[in-house]
């Protein structure tokens, strides 16, 4: 599995012109689900999501995590972030778990984050317009495989 990451200040998701959710101070996440991806994989980007540590301590070093600061989690299916781009113009989507599991990975992600966090998330397979003030900017990529 996949995140990428964003410290915000703010972040939205819009569905059909709607606000759809928003968080305040802390993490957009944009998760991205394999073929081949589990829960442990799933539960262990989770496990480093929450505690990466990609905010500012009292000296300004990036020490702390979304848990230490208690900040929210926007958590974005997105899919295209599996894409192989090693070659051509178009992006393969070989590698990205059918969506059926894709949703059951990403719906698992966010119960396990939820229990430690306040978690808000993008809905699966919508149409989504994704807004952010990204803060620094600090935006990190993670990643959890069961392939070597």
């Amino acid at each position: 599995m996949i995140a990428l990451i964003q410290r915000v200040t703010e972040a939205r998701v819009d569905i059909d012109g709607r606000l759809f959710c928003s968080i305040g101070r802390g993490i957009l996440a944009l998760i991205g689900v394999e073929r081949g991806d589990t829960e442990a994989q799933a539960e262990r980007l989770v496990e480093r999501v929450l505690g990466y540590r990609i905010f500012p301590d009292a000296e300004g070093k990036m020490n702390l995590s979304l848990l230490d600061i208690k900040g929210e989690l926007l958590a974005v299916p997105q899919f295209t972030l599996v894409a192989d781009t090693k070659k051509g113009t178009r992006p393969g989507f070989s590698s990205a778990a059918a969506p059926d599991d894709g949703k059951r990975l990403f719906d698992f992600f966010v119960a396990k984050a939820v229990q430690n966090v306040k978690v808000k998330s993008g809905q699966f397979g919508a149409d989504m317009k994704v807004s952010l003030v990204n803060d620094g900017p600090v935006t990190f990529w993670l990643q959890t495989s069961a392939h070597p």
